[in-house]
């Protein structure tokens, strides 16, 4: 059998299994639901889990991708909070002298001691939800991204004083005063006055939970003095290696001269953490990671009900053509011709469930992330994956029907009514 012969033979069979979709569309339309469901929901998943890790890596690298923070207990020591070893407990709290000492180290181009705190604005009667405000600096933008867009930054008298001025978020300035600039005006941070001074903008990022994106930006030594906070979980120092200085070179200075600064002991281990970007992504892909598998988990369920729905409506389509299989083989046709034939109906039927799924799951995935403000991108890989899945489970379901199909006597089919 010749192999252009066999391609037409093919094209037939596409041909017939698309005229019994056509004939019983109701019947196939629901046989093929939970193909699409299934293949939707791993688009629609995949688009968004997309469109986050961009959002996130774009974030990252917006507020510097070689900045890491040194920390008390940091996200690279895994303790519960309400039972901490005793040596995590002793351990001592982070000071401006380690701040300052790396801040001279050479392969570093800034680091300075933060503190942040969570309070609420208000102005003349309107309060906001509790935010993040940092005690910090002038080049807060250096390491957290965003821009400054209206006003100035603190200048060094205000800073080594720790007046009462501020830089907040313009979004919270709209909220509180919606009629003119807060520029000049006095708010209250936490219950403590303050002199807004500049507008901040921050990079955009959409993991910040509600409420806890930056809110205002306020002098480190005001804060120190102004407010009560945790020394041992809300103080950290933000570091930033020099142009042209690897994160790993930066984080094995860092490290030498903080276990220098506290005397310890070549076997002794580390008083304190580091915590890089890359960790940070790291932990958010785990997260996106698990998060993915349950949904391919609930999808695999929707397509193995899809798949069985294909089964039982080939085994129906099965005995509708008895006749019709009595007389292809009457005229010749062999058990391969008719095994071929169902196993085609089967795959075009979740094929083009699967091309309708993968249609309705690139359209709910571009609504959610325009909903979300990302720009998300279902993967190709995925997209020839989740078709070749559905022409896959036409395949495998498919194989029953065919084979009762195949086996029929060819008499006793063309006697069947």
């Amino acid at each position: 059998m010749t192999r252009a012969f066999r391609l037409e033979q093919s094209w037939e069979n596409v041909a017939q299994a698309i005229e019994s979709l056509r004939i019983s569309k109701l019947r196939s339309g629901l046989t093929v639901l939970g193909v699409i469901i299934g293949v939707a929901t791993v688009m629609t998943i995949a688009t968004i889990v997309q469109g986050i890790q961009d959002q996130i890596v774009r974030t990252l690298q917006i507020a510097g991708p070689t900045t890491f923070y040194v920390m008390r207990i940091g996200s690279t020591t895994r303790v519960n909070p309400n039972n901490m070893p005793k040596e995590l407990r002793s351990r001592p709290f982070l000071s401006e002298d380690e701040a300052e000492r790396i801040a001279e180290i050479p392969a570093i181009a800034y680091a300075s001691l933060w503190i942040q705190l969570s309070e609420r604005l208000e102005y003349d009667g309107v309060r906001t939800q509790p935010t993040t405000a940092y005690g910090a600096d002038d080049r807060f933008t250096e390491i957290q991204g965003g821009d400054l867009v209206e006003g100035r930054w603190f200048t060094r008298s205000e800073l080594h004083a720790g007046a009462a001025v501020a830089v907040i978020h313009r979004d919270q300035a709209a909220f509180l005063f919606s009629q003119g600039s807060l520029i000049g005006r006095t708010i209250s941070i936490g219950g403590r006055p303050v002199t807004v001074i500049g507008l901040y903008q921050d990079p955009g990022n959409i993991f910040t939970p509600q409420g806890q994106g930056v809110g205002a930006i306020l002098p480190y030594r005001f804060v120190e003095h102004s407010y009560t906070y945790d020394q041992a979980r809300q103080v950290f120092i933000p570091v930033k290696p020099s142009p042209g200085v690897t994160v790993d070179y930066a984080e094995g200075e860092v490290t030498r001269v903080m276990r220098e600064a506290r005397h310890l002991r070549p076997a002794d281990k580390n008083s304190f953490d580091l915590v890089t970007q890359d960790q940070i992504l790291s932990t958010f892909n785990s997260i996106t990671g698990a998060f993915f598998v349950v949904m391919i988990v609930l999808a695999s369920v929707a397509l193995m009900v899809g798949g069985i729905g294909v089964m039982a409506m080939m085994m129906v389509s099965v005995t509708a053509r008895t006749h019709e299989i009595g007389v292809r083989k009457a005229l010749g046709a062999t058990r391969g011709d008719i095994l071929l034939q169902f196993l085609t109906e089967a795959a075009t039927l979740t094929g083009i469930g699967g091309a309708i799924g993968i249609l309705f799951g690139l359209a709910a995935g571009r609504g959610v992330t325009a909903l979300m403000k990302i720009e998300g991108e279902a993967p190709l890989g995925l997209t020839l994956i989740a078709v070749g899945v559905s022409v896959g489970i036409g395949l495998v379901f498919g194989v029953l029907p065919a084979r009762r199909a195949a086996g029929l006597d060819p008499i006793e089919a063309l006697r069947y009514e």
